[in-house]
């Protein structure tokens, strides 16, 4: 529809799109801002006070996004304290993981916290805007996030999140800055969580993949179903795959999620030049029921391999790293299209 169809249908433009300020009056969540997005039949909240991560999604009615069981939370004085931070985690439909340590708690020189401190920072300079261009609505959110210390790193990762009315489509842009006068290590995960009702029995797990491999003896059994749920087990141990993904000619690659069942699914795309690392994170545990897909430009392994084997991402003062991702919901012919692009990309199709 063209600017003026649009608003011959409305009175308000925030009846179909807007960028809505909140803030939470209770629980661990208490004192907490951000903004709930709308675009259509899509919905999203963004956490001002938790690193400008999505919280949660939605399209249609459906929820696409996990929450774990401590809930909606912000920064806790557990957050940094081993594995104590399992408490904070919180899940969402998108948690970042870093800068100086993603994955397993490790202790070197100092303690680093499980998955690292980014996920429970605070967003600082935030903005929003909302404007036309041409006959789409354009919305967006944006604010950084410092991990500093006296006579330690300086890092600042900026960030900015849009999507465009009408549209199906999230854009994350990230710009990682090092604005202290010393080499840093700047290790990142992006950990995308999608939960039911999306997720559930049969749903499918789309990859380009062209190698699987399972972290431990635990996940080891289960490396031909990385790509299929089960119903949820009680007390079952979660599995964590390393994927040697696809790209094109330029390093773009993505991964989605589709419930055949329902004719929904999302998809994410990122680009492998600086996130050339990509985990799953499969739990079928009752109460604990996820797929986490995780573009890095680190190892699962954590910080203490990378130390090991003399090949811990850093970066230079005042060089600057960026990434982009895209979340795309998908339906109907969508759905096909998505997972015969897989298997092209992996050289899977005859």
């Amino acid at each position: 529809m063209k600017k003026q169809d649009i608003l011959r249908h409305v009175g308000h433009m925030s009846q179909i799109a807007e960028i809505r300020e909140i803030s939470y009056q209770e629980g661990r969540a208490k004192g907490m801002n951000g903004w709930q997005i709308k675009n259509g039949p899509l919905r999203f909240t963004v956490m001002k006070d938790k690193g400008l991560d999505i919280s949660e999604l939605s399209y249609k009615g459906i929820n696409m996004s996990f929450l774990s069981k401590p809930g909606l939370q912000g920064r806790n004085h557990y957050d940094t304290n081993g594995q104590e931070a399992q408490r904070s985690i919180m899940g969402g439909m998108i948690f970042t993981c870093g800068l100086e340590n993603i994955c397993a708690p490790y202790i070197g020189d100092r303690e680093y916290p499980m998955h690292g401190r980014i996920r429970t920072t605070p967003a600082e300079h935030t903005g929003e805007k909302v404007c036309w261009e041409g006959d789409e609505y354009h919305l967006s959110v944006c604010g950084e996030m410092r991990e500093a210390e006296l006579f330690g790193e300086n890092l600042v990762l900026k960030r900015k999140i849009s999507t465009i009315f009408p549209g199906k489509q999230i854009i994350i842009e990230d710009e990682i800055e090092n604005q202290g006068f010393r080499e840093e290590p700047a290790m990142l995960l992006y950990h995308f969580n999608v939960g039911y009702p999306l997720l559930e029995e049969g749903t499918k797990i789309i990859l380009p993949t062209k190698k699987v491999t399972p972290r431990d003896e635990a996940a080891a059994p289960f490396t031909e179903k990385y790509c299929i749920m089960e119903a949820p087990k009680d007390r079952e141990p979660e599995y964590v795959f390393l994927h040697e993904l696809a790209e094109d000619g330029e390093g773009n690659t993505f991964a989605a999620v589709i419930n055949e069942k329902t004719g929904f699914g999302i998809r994410l795309d990122f680009n492998r030049k600086n996130l050339p690392y990509f985990m799953e994170w499969k739990s079928l545990a009752s109460g604990d029921y996820v797929v986490g897909l995780e573009p890095a430009n680190s190892s699962v392994y954590g910080r203490a391999y990378h130390e090991e084997n003399g090949n811990l991402h850093t970066i230079k003062p005042f060089a600057r790293e960026n990434n982009r991702l895209v979340i795309t919901i998908l339906e109907e012919e969508e759905l096909v299209r998505t997972e015969e692009e897989a298997q092209a990309l992996a050289g899977k199709k005859e």
